[in-house]
């Protein structure tokens, strides 16, 4: 804690940030890049005070979120609606969620298209295009992957008829194979593209022995949004290589990308501060 206030103190942000938007104290600047921020780089800060830390967020020149905190119908904390009034203030707009949802049995479809329907509506509220499902358990069949895949269709259904897209985030593990099928793969040509995005964490794909690129230009019209991430700060470790990924990825019409940061050399927000700060300066993102 002394730590993080030391660094809010240091960026100025206790000292003007109450008198002055993240707008006003970039004033004069050069435009930002639309980079966004998945949230869950600074959970423990959004855990203690998720308002001045948003207000951090904008201040550093981030432009969009993506969240990873529902529950009960409140995003961390906040009744939607509020939520994207308070960070629209900020100069944020609210992209992408990150929910988990109940538990799916295999059997238990039906039960929970309800609880999909209100976080689709809760979600709809604050501004977010997609809502996406970030981990699921790894099946031992196909057969047990089908219903699933099935799953996801009714959740994409619901999702679509609101005008939100519902997408799938990948670790490593997907990358593995069941009865001889690459699950992600499967995922991917066993869902509807009209219904099921994926949200490609290239980071994690590279880490499952997999070349984020080549993914890209394999299924180049199901990878909209991407997760940017690396060993720490983003381009950090010189083992990503950035500048192909953003310009296929581009190529093929990405939408969206949010950073990612889990683990830091820095206090939380300095490290997500040094990621923005990459990206804003290399030639490849537009």
């Amino acid at each position: 804690m002394n730590n993080r206030r030391a660094f809010l103190k240091a960026t100025g942000a206790l000292a003007v940030g109450a008198l002055l938007k993240p707008s006003d104290l970039f004033a004069g600047l050069p435009a930002k890049k639309p980079i966004g921020l998945q949230l869950y780089s600074v959970r423990a800060d959004m855990r203690e005070d998720p308002q001045n830390t948003l207000r951090m967020v904008a201040s550093i020149g981030y432009k969009t979120l993506e969240t990873a905190n529902y529950s009960e119908g409140l995003i961390y904390g906040m009744e939607p609606v509020f939520f994207r009034r308070y960070i629209e203030d900020l100069g944020l707009k609210m992209r992408s969620a990150h929910v988990g949802g109940p538990q799916f049995d295999g059997s238990n479809k039906e039960d929970l298209m309800d609880w999909w329907k209100k976080a689709v509506s809760d979600h709809k509220a604050t501004g977010a295009k997609y809502i996406i499902k970030p981990s699921m358990p790894i099946p031992t069949t196909l057969s047990e992957l089908d219903k699933w895949c099935d799953y996801y269709n009714s959740i994409g259904e619901v999702a679509k008829k609101s005008g939100m897209m519902f997408g799938f985030h990948n670790h490593a593990r997907e990358f593995e194979q069941i009865e001889g099928k690459i699950m992600l793969d499967y995922m991917i040509e066993n869902t509807d593209e009209k219904l099921v995005f994926y949200e490609l964490d290239v980071y994690w794909a590279q880490k499952g022995g997999q070349d984020p690129v080549d993914y890209l230009n394999k299924y180049p019209k199901r990878f909209p949004v991407l997760h940017i991430k690396d060993e720490e700060e983003i381009g950090a470790s010189g083992t990503m290589d950035f500048k192909d990924i953003f310009e296929t990825a581009y190529a093929h019409g990405m939408k969206d990308f949010f950073v990612e940061v889990e683990r830091y050399n820095y206090e939380p927000l300095e490290s997500v501060m040094k990621s923005f700060e990459y990206l804003n300066s290399s030639s490849f993102v537009k």
